[in-house]
């Protein structure tokens, strides 16, 4: 090899060098918004970034907007990790969206936050149920909400706000009222029957963003709504007297999933973000600030004095959406109401 030839081969390796430095110098992460952005900035992210000597980029959104995003940039992929709900991580996955999980310990995680071919895998667990200013019905003299179908009592007229139906709450409350008047997923007609007559005179607003929801709470708007079990803890956290129920009916399981983004050129630190995650000391974090039922075994479960967490039977009798169903109809579904529940 000649002196010049070395000196270029030298030359290459070092722009590969670089380059491949620079590549990981980022990690994109996108997940949900509102307080669960807050408590990954400053309880989860710092120690990842220090360990690793990179910067997480965060891009907040629904879990809709996520997978619309991950559409939108097919072929040229800027997320590393998504972070979203159980239905939408399935589309993801079907969508060719999603790599396989390197490297996580199996057996340590709960059968239930895997997916097929561990091509994602639940970040905790959420019940979807009812939450109340329990300061408000006291000074009303009220009983704390039981049933769902509290939600029709016209007592709460324009004092109820539920996320929309492309939200993982939203369609969780639908489901359930489809199956309180003799349908469910497979007939998803009396939900929206009962959102029409009966449980949208009582809503103030169909509220997807997480901010405004607490918003509405803390200025007296509405005092009862349909939230996630975590949520309600942050919101909790902040002193505001707000309840969580599990009705009686069933709450519903939420797992909040994450995935490494499959594309060409694909960061390691993207597998090494997600089992991170994963670890038992993160995992107890998630718990005890966010209120999410571990999916690590060895992880520290601690319920909560203000808002009973999806842990032990709780999260044993939690109600499993039959989302292969859903996913079939969400499109048509969401148009529908659009059409007719929120025209």
């Amino acid at each position: 090899m000649s002196k010049l030839v070395a000196v270029f081969a030298v030359a290459a390796i070092a722009i590969s060098m670089n380059n491949g430095a620079s590549a990981q110098d980022r990690l994109v992460v996108a997940g949900y918004g509102g307080s669960f952005e807050d408590i990954m900035r400053k309880e989860i992210f710092p120690d990842f970034e220090k360990q690793h000597g990179i910067k997480i980029d965060y891009v907040a959104g629904n879990s809709t907007n996520t997978v619309a995003r991950l559409q939108a940039q097919r072929g040229s992929q800027e997320i590393d990790v998504a972070i979203i709900d159980d239905g939408p991580m399935y589309q993801a996955i079907a969508l060719g969206f999603c790599a396989a999980i390197e490297g996580m310990p199996v057996d340590d995680i709960y059968k239930t936050a895997r997916y097929k071919d561990d091509k994602a895998v639940g970040l905790g667990i959420v019940a979807t149920g009812l939450m109340y200013n329990k300061k408000y019905f006291e000074e009303k003299g009220w009983a704390a909400p039981t049933s769902w179908k509290d939600l029709e009592d016209p007592k709460y007229k324009k004092l109820v706000v539920i996320p929309p139906m492309n939200n993982s709450y939203g369609l969780h409350a639908v489901v359930e009222f489809a199956k309180l008047n003799g349908g469910g997923e497979k007939n998803i007609d009396p939900g929206f029957d009962a959102f029409e007559k009966r449980v949208g005179p009582n809503v103030l607003v169909y509220e997807p963003s997480p901010g405004k929801m607490t918003e509405l709470f803390q200025s007296g708007q509405a005092v009862l709504g349909v939230w996630g079990s975590g949520r309600v803890k942050s919101f909790a956290d902040t002193g505001f007297p707000v309840g969580f129920v599990y009705p009686q009916e069933g709450a519903y399981a939420l797992l909040a999933s994450m995935c490494p983004i499959a594309k060409p050129k694909s960061s390691p630190l993207a597998q090494a973000f997600v089992n991170y995650l994963l670890t038992p000391p993160i995992q107890t974090k998630l718990g005890t600030f966010y209120g999410y039922g571990p999916v690590n075994k060895k992880a520290d479960a601690k319920d909560d004095p203000n808002v009973p967490l999806p842990i032990g039977k709780r999260a044993a009798d939690l109600v499993i959406a039959d989302w292969d169903t859903i996913n079939a109809h969400r499109e048509d579904w969401n148009k529908r109401w659009t059409r007719q529940i929120e025209r």
